[in-house]
């Protein structure tokens, strides 16, 4: 079996913007993410996150790099301000070097977070 790069999608809310809370969260997030697609830190190409506008304490990114992620690309971005939509949140795209199909990929969507994608949560 060929390895193939796909991409894990998923979000999560925190109840306010202090340092503490997004990284705990973004812990939170990518803790279950490679659980639950049972990876380790070899299968991970790049991870980039997104905040919403209201979110400005700290970067997410600096959760990873806290678990030890220290030679994986990672980027950090404000998301566009659309009224709306989900307050509080942090999105993460972490691309994968896997064995898996793309059907058994597990999108991971957290808290509030889960009403994004109720099909995926």
């Amino acid at each position: 079996m060929s390895n193939k790069v796909y991409a894990i999608r998923g979000a999560i809310t925190v109840e306010e913007n202090t340092e503490e809370s997004i990284l705990a969260a973004t812990k939170e997030l990518i803790k279950v993410a490679m659980q639950r697609n049972n990876l380790s830190e070899e299968n991970i190409i790049s991870m980039f996150f997104t905040m919403t506008q209201d979110l400005n304490a700290v970067f997410p990114a600096q959760a990873a790099r806290s678990l030890g992620f220290d030679f994986i690309p990672l980027l950090c971005a404000t998301e566009i301000d659309v009224p709306g939509s989900i307050s509080k949140c942090i999105r993460i795209l972490i691309h994968i070097n896997t064995e898996m199909e793309r059907k058994e990929i597990e999108h991971t969507y957290l808290r509030k977070a889960e009403g994004l994608r109720p099909d995926l949560a």
